[in-house]
Order: structure tokens, then sequence, then C-alpha cells
């Protein structure tokens, strides 16, 4: 079964949370500092909606597990070549702060690792292939990440 990141994004959140309650191991961020959070959450959540708007303004294919239309390269697509993914690893991140305490953390990384090796490595090789030297040289000018 492939799981979509926008759900692998939601179940990370949810066991954030839930594990949050059930083992909290050390807080680590005391309040209120740990409302920045929120902030962080918000920046993401903006991140993750504005690439995949540009996909829709760009009337590409969205879905990680369908061949690639077109290379979005353009708006946040400048500064990384995975900005969904890094709107979503954001929100994590800050959701991780609002909960304070370590437990939630292991999820967050479990995303941001499951993501660079196996959604971000999977859509790269799709796009070698249909866009081959056009690709490898976004790749060399922009970031995985940021």
């Amino acid at each position: 079964m492939k799981i979509l990141p926008p759900t692998l994004f939601l179940i990370c959140l949810i066991c954030m949370v839930a594990s949050h309650w059930i083992i909290p191991i050390m807080q680590i961020i005391i309040f209120p500092y740990n409302l920045t959070g929120i902030l962080l959450i918000i920046l993401g959540i903006s991140i993750s909606f504005a690439g995949s708007k540009k996909f829709q303004k760009k009337d590409t294919n969205i879905d990680t597990f369908k061949d690639p239309d077109k290379l979005v390269t353009d708006g946040l697509y400048k500064y990384s070549r995975n900005p969904m993914y890094l709107g979503f690893a954001v929100a994590l991140l800050g959701l991780a702060i609002v909960l304070s305490t370590i437990t939630p953390c292991f999820f967050f990384l479990l995303f941001v690792v499951f993501t660079d090796r196996c959604y971000i490595k999977y859509e790269e090789t799709k796009l070698i292939g249909k866009f081959g030297s056009h690709f490898f040289e976004y790749k060399s000018k922009v970031r995985k990440w940021l």
C-alpha cells in the first residue's frame, strides 16, 4: 500500500500528540517559549499550501506515485526542490516545539528521513527519467530541502 505524503504527515502529527500524552519524556522547552512553535506550524502549512497551489497553477500532477507532467522551477521551487515536504517538516517541527517533550521529536525525524529516503528519492528518479539534463541543471542550482 502506498501512503501519500499528506497522509504520512497526518499520521506523524497524530503520533506526535499521542506519544506526548502517553509517554512524555522530559520537557525540553518551557511555557510560554514553546508557543513559538505555533508560528512554525503556520509557516509550514503555508509553505506546503503555496507549493501545492503552484502545481495547480501549472496544471501538473501532484501525486507522488504518478509520472510527472512538468518540471516546476519557479516560485518556492527556486529555493527548494521540495517545498511541500519542507512545509510539512516545518509544521511538524513546530508541533514538536509546542508539545515541548522529546517523544514527539522521534516522529518529526521519522517523517524527514522517510520523506528524504523514499518519496524524494523515488520522485527524483522519475524526474531524471522524464526531464534528464533539465532536471540535472535544476538540481545543481536548487537544494533538496532548503
